[in-house]
């Protein structure tokens, strides 16, 4: 059976992230985008998986192997994600390019196996650390945003979703807002280097006991390296713990840790941490604790 490439639910996601003008056409023409793809690469679809902004093909490539087949509606969003992974090429732990068509918004990437989330599972503390330093060690190849850019657009459409749905009940616009201004003073401040700008457990995945954690999806662009941290920081507060937990666990494992800088920015993105949960009318301990921090 044929792949399903854009299911109902992934259709409005992306009309929520792109608008319908530019994301609707883009669904109807999907199926011959991707038959024209598969065989100027020789790929056969076999599973299609979720994302807000285009759709990620898990592939067989023409010798058997697993590749994965990232397009986008969007050809910014394809061409910051090529010019990050290019500046990570020969990083063991950045998913690595095999080809490209930019006039059709498309990445083809090498697969990883078993390819499975770092969500929910217990976090390899040393790997990460290993990670967070490739990706600031690279020198950046291409035009990239400013970190303040991105700080905009994110928490825009931040504001739009939260006063569209369930949020809006749980989380004022002026939290919201305090945590742009918060942002935004560390996005103009501090070192500058190449940044993942989208590193969370789900966007890590295992690629085998001989290369472990690998980080996909990036939305590069440039500024506070503290940034990249802060998702992992979180990662024992949302069971239960502290953020100085997920400081102590990350930090001896990062080359020049900067503390305060991966609190403050905590604290400033809280906002956005507890969105999503928030969207879907769930309240928890840990969104609870983590509005208290975007107080």
């Amino acid at each position: 059976m044929a792949a399903v490439l854009v299911d109902e639910a992934a259709r409005a996601r992306l009309v929520d992230r792109f608008g319908a003008e530019l994301a609707e056409p883009w669904c109807d023409t999907l199926p011959e985008l991707v038959a024209r793809l598969s065989a100027k690469w020789g790929l056969e679809v076999r599973e299609a998986r979720p994302g807000n902004t285009g759709r990620t093909l898990l592939c067989t490539g023409p010798g058997g192997d697993v590749r994965v087949l990232k397009l986008t509606p969007d050809p910014e969003v394809a061409r910051l994600e090529f010019t990050g992974l290019s500046a990570w090429a020969g990083c063991s732990r950045v998913v690595q390019i095999l080809d490209a068509d930019l006039d059709a918004n498309a990445i083809l990437l090498e697969g990883l196996v078993p390819g499975t989330e770092l969500s929910g599972r217990d976090v390899p503390w040393a790997e990460i650390g290993e990670l967070l330093d490739q990706l600031h060690a690279a020198e950046p190849r291409g035009e990239l945003r400013r970190l303040a850019e991105g700080i905009e657009f994110i928490f825009a459409l931040s504001e739009r979703r939260r006063g569209e749905s369930a949020a809006a009940e749980h989380m004022s616009a002026e939290v919201l807002a305090k945590g742009r201004e918060r942002a935004l003073e560390l996005a103009t401040s501090g070192p500058v280097t190449l940044i993942h700008g989208d590193l969370h457990p789900a966007n890590v995945l295992d690629a085998g006991p001989g290369r472990g954690a690998v980080a996909i999806d990036p939305r590069p662009g440039l500024g506070d390296p503290a940034l990249d941290a802060i998702d992992f920081v979180y990662v024992p507060m949302a069971a239960g713990g502290t953020l100085d937990d997920g400081i102590a666990a990350l930090a001896p494992h990062v080359t020049d840790f900067d503390t305060d800088r991966v609190r403050a920015w905590c604290v400033a993105m809280a906002p956005l941490i507890a969105l999503p949960s928030l969207r879907r009318g769930e309240r928890t301990p840990f969104t609870d604790a983590v509005l208290e921090l975007a107080r």
